[in-house]
């Protein structure tokens, strides 16, 4: 049984709020292929931050995040100069500069520890059981600081993203095309950068700055495999962040005890839930995911098959010899020179579903057209014949090497360009084989 407290509701809401921050910024990095800067921000501010918990002695003071987003515009622009004068590629020089300063910072994470109230391990992991224990008075309610500082950054988040959203989506998708309607696609680049930075040191207490990232990257990647729109895809984005933290926390505080446990860390559960999020989008996604993969690789394999079935037909009804057009498995089998094998269960699924929309008759093992069928069938020969034509006449291609070619595209080729074949080779009535060109 789960026993749900005030102080429940505070983590899951300083979680939600650290979560929907990090997917509005991190959503962007995700669409500029630039993941791996979040990474290298969340670890490269630490310096920032321990100089100012060094200069402070608080962990509530502004300075931190003065200091922190300058550090992360550092960050950004450290990156571009390795980069550009170094001759690395941008994963290498992202990887100088955020060892360089996470180092750093730890080293200085270290000393501060030794004056202020911090601890490594929470600049590491997070404390997100400890956010309702720090407490602001607001129009004499008791809030929870980190919960007020997230809120705060999540408004700025919000409201950059909704005033500059053409700006950042040009900027995103077309830098160039940004710089020529007049947008700094520069500045729009260092004020997400500044972002990331701000939006990072707000996450620290809530989940730490390794699993920070996981907040950063991993809600826009999901959205990123099941929408193709930009503002569908900052809502599913940030509906995964806030999803993650009402479910990983629930998963935090009532699992482990079934297997003789108090509890876990809530942001580490907040973690693996984002993970189960991303690999149930990465497998169940309507068009990008695995099975939808699996499943138009199939559909395309059997579409392949049957219009294959149908050319070896109605080749066999042209011929004028005795069972013409009346041809069992094994006659197909032996008479298929497409590159795409007719061979076992795809040749058995297609005759079905031939049979089945009513294209072919089986009549003792053995197959012929229907009408419906033959109409197809008379099709998918002129596609293939006005192929080989265009390869023989102006590509100058061998006749033994015209089917296989022809073969290919005929099962990709629409109305449009056939019509459009068909106008090239008007005068022409037969293939370069003298076989007719049906239609023609």
């Amino acid at each position: 049984m789960i026993f749900w407290t005030t102080l429940d509701s505070w983590i899951v809401l300083a979680a939600a709020l650290a979560g929907a921050s990090c997917a509005l910024t991190g959503s962007f990095l995700v669409l500029r292929k630039m993941s791996m800067m979040g990474d290298a921000i969340s670890h490269a501010v630490l310096p920032g931050i321990a100089i100012a918990f060094i200069l402070t002695a608080s962990r509530g003071s502004g300075v931190m995040f003065v200091g922190a987003a300058l550090v992360g515009v550092l960050t950004a622009v450290l990156v571009e100069v390795i980069r550009k004068y170094g001759n690395l590629e941008q994963g290498a020089s992202m990887g100088v500069v955020f060892t360089v300063l996470f180092a750093i910072g730890l080293i200085l994470i270290e000393q501060a520890a030794r004056h202020v109230d911090i601890h490594p391990d929470h600049v590491l992991f997070g404390a997100v059981e400890m956010v309702p224990l720090y407490t602001v008075s607001v129009a004499g309610l008791a809030i929870p600081r980190g919960v007020l500082v997230l809120a705060v950054v999540f408004l700025i988040n919000l409201t950059v993203v909704t005033v500059l959203f053409k700006e950042l989506r040009l900027a995103t998708f077309d830098p160039a095309l940004a710089t020529t309607l007049g947008i700094n696609a520069r500045a729009i680049h260092y004020l997400l950068m500044t972002l990331v930075a701000v939006t990072t040191v707000a996450a620290f207490e809530v989940v730490g700055s390794i699993l920070v990232i996981a907040m950063l990257i991993v809600p826009g990647a999901t959205a990123h495999l099941l929408t193709r729109r930009l503002l569908p895809f900052l809502v599913v984005s940030v509906l995964t962040a806030v999803l993650a933290a009402g479910v990983g926390h629930l998963a935090a505080i009532g699992i482990p005890p079934h297997f003789g446990y108090e509890d876990v860390v809530s942001a580490g559960s907040i973690a693996t839930v984002l993970g189960l999020c991303f690999f149930t989008a990465f497998i169940l996604a309507p068009e990008q995911g695995i099975l939808a993969r699996a499943w138009n690789r199939v559909r395309l394999q059997l579409a392949i098959a049957m219009q294959d079935v149908l050319g070896l037909l109605a080749r066999s009804e042209e011929r004028s010899r005795p069972a013409a057009g009346n041809l069992s498995r094994s006659d197909l089998r032996g008479l298929d020179r497409s590159p795409f094998a007719l061979r076992g269960r795809t040749l058995h699924l297609a005759l079905l579903l031939l049979a089945a929309r009513g294209m072919v008759l089986r009549e003792n093992g053995r197959y012929r057209l229907t009408e419906r069928g033959n109409e197809a069938a008379q099709g998918l020969l002129r596609t293939h014949r006005l192929w080989e034509r265009f390869f023989f006449d102006d590509g100058q291609v061998e006749l033994g090497d015209l089917h296989p070619a022809a073969d290919y595209l005929e099962h990709y080729t629409d109305d449009r360009l056939q019509a459009d074949l068909a106008g090239r080779f008007a005068r022409e009535k037969t293939d370069p084989r003298g076989n007719r060109i049906p239609g023609l």
